[in-house]
């Protein structure tokens, strides 16, 4: 094993003893001082270090009396970050499917008095409808697949927005784990509107190619993230 390897380890032997059902103080970033269930999620998110890199972009782009779309919302760290940078006069959305990260994004909610963050159990798809939904080895990896082991409702983005069930978003947060380019594929209203920002995790080098090529078809100004040429997780930043 590599040195740096075995530093790791040590390091992280003390957060081993973190009971799974502890609620922290996040420690540090703009979530600081916000209450956290210590097993729901890796322990980056109460150390506060989960996914610097789009947590600065949240602080950069999401204002007050935005509304927000948290897709693929997991547990609900970016969620509370929504929540705190839109404000009493904005209003999140947090899409997640799974009843499992559902139940912990309830009790954070709860356990920050959160109240401009509407919860929805649905999967953001090319159609509305249902879906067989995939529980992955860990919580944050699950999607659809036609041999998965829970049925889910699913909804198109222009659906949700044209049968009233939430406002047209000035930013949207987008990870659901190799589904992306069917949720823009249900989305061609919204694509097609300005004043809209996406901060888009793709999975994959043929998902990338997809969603770029439709977010470049709908005039967005595409920046690329975080090249996944490695572990084939991209991120992009697109803006119109």
């Amino acid at each position: 094993m590599k040195l740096r390897e075995v530093l790791k380890t040590i390091i992280r032997l003390p957060l081993r003893l973190v009971p799974r059902d502890a609620v922290m103080r996040i420690r540090s970033g703009p979530l600081r001082g916000f209450r956290w269930i210590a097993g729901s999620a890796p322990h980056g998110s109460w150390l506060g270090t989960y996914e610097s890199h789009v947590q600065r972009l949240f602080c950069e782009r999401v204002k007050p009396g935005d509304i927000v779309f948290d897709i693929g919302a997991n547990v609900g760290f970016f969620t509370l970050l929504a929540s705190k940078l839109a404000g009493p006069t904005g209003h999140v959305y947090a899409f997640e499917p799974l009843p499992r990260n559902l139940h912990y994004l309830e009790r954070h909610l709860r356990l920050n008095g959160i109240t401009n963050v509407t919860m929805q159990p649905l999967a953001i798809a090319a159609a509305t409808g249902s879906a067989r939904f995939r529980s992955g080895q860990h919580a944050s990896m699950g999607y659809l697949t036609d041999a998965g082991d829970l049925e889910v409702s699913t909804v198109s983005l222009d659906d949700l927005i044209a049968n009233g069930i939430a406002p047209r978003p000035a930013f949207i947060k987008m990870d659901i784990e190799g589904a992306e380019s069917d949720a823009l594929r249900g989305a061609s209203s919204l694509l097609g509107s300005t004043g809209l920002t996406i901060v888009l995790s793709t999975h994959g080098y043929v998902q990338q190619e997809r969603c770029w090529s439709a977010l470049e078809q709908a005039k967005f100004r595409i920046e690329l993230l975080r090249d996944g040429a490695a572990d084939g997780d991209y991120l992009i930043l697109a803006t119109k």
